[in-house]
């Protein structure tokens, strides 16, 4: 009997990168507007808070920058030479991302040690008006991100740094009312402080999800052991081997697999239906699949566990 390695192919993408152009040029905006105010009048008003959040918040325009052109590089289509288009550049967008966020933190982190031995006075009134406009920026631009973050890490990443950054402005509002009764000084570098612990919190989950990523893991809402239970039960498939899964893009999964199918007949009916339930199951968009008789004289080169 003829050894046959059909295979078929599913290039529609379900999962194609949404375009939030819109959204990512208001952010932008606002954010370098906010900036600049933040830059301004934090060195006016002595607080290390604002000016370290001012530095932060630009790093979050690079982020926004990032972030938007890789979102405008995912939807460009393939070439002969790129086949899969620049979907990557979503994932290592994201990845430089966070790399850069926690880089950034340091310098924040040391700057706000220093200040605990040489406390310095902090015009509070001015502090509290910039900082409560940090609120109502960073909140609008979050708010513009919060439907596409379910499906994108990197609009996710753009997402937790614009809500992350409303609730920093939120808490040095809070330190600056409570240093205007009281006049404890020490309250500034703690705020500058927990401005760190939040951007490490947000951003580290961020961090290891597009370096699994960029390194071809299976993209965490998916369970590869359900996957290949699925398959396993397939109608007339004896064995599966050679499964793999990974991210094309921040919201493209692809799948390849083998599967052992003695009956030796190519089934339309059944191509279809795996397509489609692993598009519903578990929002995998792009399937390749290779049906094998299992010829035990001629085995498959890719079966063994160890095999890639």
């Amino acid at each position: 009997m003829e050894h046959n390695h059909p295979h078929h192919h599913n290039h529609e993408h379900h999962h194609a990168p949404a375009n939030f152009d819109r959204a990512f040029a208001v952010g932008v905006v606002l954010n370098v507007g906010f900036v600049v105010t933040e830059a301004i009048f934090g060195t006016l008003a002595n607080s290390l808070a604002l000016v370290a959040d001012a530095g932060h918040n630009l790093s979050d325009v690079l982020g926004l920058l990032l972030a938007w052109g890789a979102s405008v590089l995912a939807r460009r289509l393939p070439t002969q030479r790129r086949t899969y288009g620049l979907r990557r550049s979503s994932i290592l967008a994201t990845l430089l991302n966070a790399l850069v966020l926690l880089i950034a933190v340091g310098g924040i982190a040391w700057e706000a040690i220093l200040r605990f031995s040489h406390p310095e006075s902090v015009a509070s009134e001015i502090v509290i008006a910039v900082a409560g406009a940090g609120i109502l920026v960073n909140g609008f631009t979050a708010w513009l991100f919060m439907s596409g973050q379910k499906h994108d890490i990197n609009i996710r990443g753009a997402y937790l740094h614009m809500a992350a950054d409303a609730a920093v402005s939120f808490g040095v509002v809070v330190a600056a009312i409570v240093m205007c009764y009281t006049g404890w000084l020490w309250l500034d570098p703690v705020v500058s402080l927990v401005i760190v612990l939040v951007i490490i919190v947000g951003t580290w989950g961020l961090l290891r999800e597009s370096l699994n990523l960029a390194l071809d893991a299976v993209p965490e809402r998916v369970h590869p052991a359900e996957v290949e239970a699925f398959l396993a039960g397939l109608p007339g498939v004896e064995a599966v081997h050679d499964l793999h899964i990974w991210g094309m893009s921040t919201t493209e999964i692809a799948l390849t697999v083998h599967l052992v199918k003695p009956d030796a007949t190519i089934d339309d009916a059944l191509l279809s239906h795996i397509n489609e339930e692993l598009h519903h199951r578990f929002g995998i968009g792009h399937t390749t699949v290779q049906f094998e008789l299992g010829d035990e004289s001629h085995p498959c080169r890719q079966a063994p566990m160890e095999a890639v």
